[in-house]
């Protein structure tokens, strides 16, 4: 805690207020936001398919018994 403290002490008050900045980056984590988004619906559009074959055989197995 001493560290932190004398860390702390050490910034200048430009630097304090930028540390202390809780505004975010809004644009940033909407564009972070929308990515994941867009990700998301490319590999369900991929692997939709797939994972629905793999599915179904294992159901169909499963009532084979």
């Amino acid at each position: 805690m001493k560290r932190l403290r004398s860390w702390w002490d050490g910034l200048t008050a430009d630097a304090r207020e930028f540390v202390d900045d809780d505004t975010g980056d809004v644009p940033g984590w909407v564009l972070v936001t929308l990515m994941t988004a867009g990700l998301v619906v490319v590999i369900w559009a991929v692997a939709g398919p797939a994972l629905t074959g793999l599915f179904e055989q294992a159901i169909s197995r499963v009532s084979g018994l």
